[in-house]
């Protein structure tokens, strides 16, 4: 249904962007989710035909030549960041495919109604916890599990926005996440399972087997429906990078599909950009 006062698709209700992804199962097709950092990575993202975009600050860093995880780190205010990329880059430039904000929930500055009020406000029609603390282990997460920066948190957030008639489409790392997840209100869960491999800034070594990552999906994706039936159950990170992977996941598992970020965005501009330089190299040049 588009806005009435901008004759755009966002935002949308809750409800509209579940039932939009239910018709992509219903035409046995994967749904397939992208992280956009740019205007231009919106735009030709949503000519692919995305289901999704997701918004969130690790973007603004990838598509400057670093790596996402970046985005973990205090280089910025990341719900200033994601908003921005919104209201100035993305929002203007799609035609009415849904735009999802990352929202960090941990933000102890944050009144988390208050910030979701202006997302929605914004024109976005769902939220996603990122930066998340799902993919932060050991001492470090144990400190900021007990310095109140919970993963709690990011819990407590997806039910708000689930009031707020907020699509939700979250990351989480381990089954019990996703119990926390789904009994909050998440419309979608991604399993997340390390950064992506491949490509200038993709990890090498700190990395699973496709074998682990689907093991770990499924006992996510199982936790999940043990709560909700209907929820959408999705992949990302790790291994899992070419479409070929995607399609190994979902044969493994009972994943809908993919949520891409430097897979899609990164990796698209990175073999492009260097395939079409080489061409243009190659151009003859008459020297008599």
């Amino acid at each position: 249904m588009p806005n009435p006062w901008t004759g755009k698709g966002n935002p949308y209700t809750r409800d509209e962007v579940r039932a939009r992804l239910q018709a992509t199962l219903d035409r046995n097709e994967a749904i397939i989710a992208a992280g956009a950092g740019t205007g231009i990575s919106a735009k030709f993202i949503e000519r692919g035909g995305a289901d999704l975009l997701i918004i969130y600050n690790s973007g603004r860093f990838r598509m400057s030549g670093h790596g996402s995880t970046a985005g973990m780190m205090a280089y910025g205010d990341a719900n200033a960041v994601a908003m921005e990329i919104g209201e100035f880059e993305v929002l203007p430039t799609i035609e009415e495919i849904p735009v999802i904000c990352g929202v960090h929930a941990t933000d102890p500055r944050r009144r988390m109604w208050h910030w979701l009020l202006k997302v929605k406000e914004m024109g976005f029609s769902g939220v996603n916890n990122f930066p998340t603390h799902c993919i932060v282990d050991g001492h470090f997460r144990k400190v900021l599990e007990e310095t109140g920066m919970p993963f709690e948190k990011e819990v407590e957030m997806v039910s708000i926005a689930s009031k707020m008639d907020l699509f939700s489409v979250v990351y989480v790392a381990k089954p019990e996440e996703a119990t926390a997840m789904a009994k909050a209100g998440a419309d979608a869960i991604i399993a997340h399972v390390g950064t992506t491999v491949g490509g200038s800034i993709g990890v090498t070594g700190a990395v699973c087997s496709m074998e682990d990552a689907a093991a770990r999906c499924q006992e996510i994706f199982e936790a999940g429906r043990a709560i909700n039936k209907d929820i959408f159950l999705l992949s990302h990170g790790g291994p899992i990078n070419t479409p070929e992977d995607a399609t190994r996941i979902n044969q493994l598992t009972d994943a809908q599909g993919f949520v891409g970020a430097s897979s899609l965005e990164r990796m698209g501009v990175e073999e492009s950009l260097t395939a079409l330089t080489r061409k243009f190299k190659k151009i003859p040049v008459d020297r008599t």
